[in-house]
């Protein structure tokens, strides 16, 4: 038997805003702002008129009681914050933790990579002007 989380999620994966879930899953940032019609191109459909008449219609919900909408992007771990109707954008932010440990991609050590090299001072009396660097294109 499923916890309730498990349940609220598998909803969430299968509902219809269910493309929102999936997008804010692949995210591996920390916030993500956007407009309505940026999410109804996620979506694949144009969001209801309430979406843009009505603030709460944007409102995160507690204990995974709320709207479909709402758990579609509260599933998926981020929370809504800065809706401006007017404008018609929100900002999401990503809800307990950091976008690192949300990341299925391994973290890359550029000093591993490109170990550090230290070059040594410039050589004595080296002087270079700005016309010298360039060739006569500026280039």
């Amino acid at each position: 038997m499923q916890n309730r989380a498990e349940l609220i999620k598998s909803a969430a994966q299968r509902g219809k805003y269910a493309p929102l879930y999936r997008h804010l899953q692949s995210l591996r940032t920390l916030e993500f702002r956007t407009s309505f019609s940026a999410l109804e191109a996620i979506l694949g459909f144009p969001l209801p008129n309430s979406a843009r008449l009505h603030r709460p219609w944007w409102s995160n919900s507690s204990a995974g009681n709320g709207h479909s909408h709402a758990l579609a992007w509260q599933a998926a771990g981020w929370a809504t914050e800065a809706v401006d109707l007017n404008g018609e954008t929100l900002t999401f932010r990503r809800q307990g933790g950091s976008a690192s440990q949300t990341s299925a991609r391994p973290t890359i050590d550029l000093d591993e990579v490109f170990p550090r090299h230290n070059p040594g001072p410039w050589p004595e009396g080296f002087t270079l002007s700005r016309e010298q660097m360039y060739d006569e294109t500026g280039r």
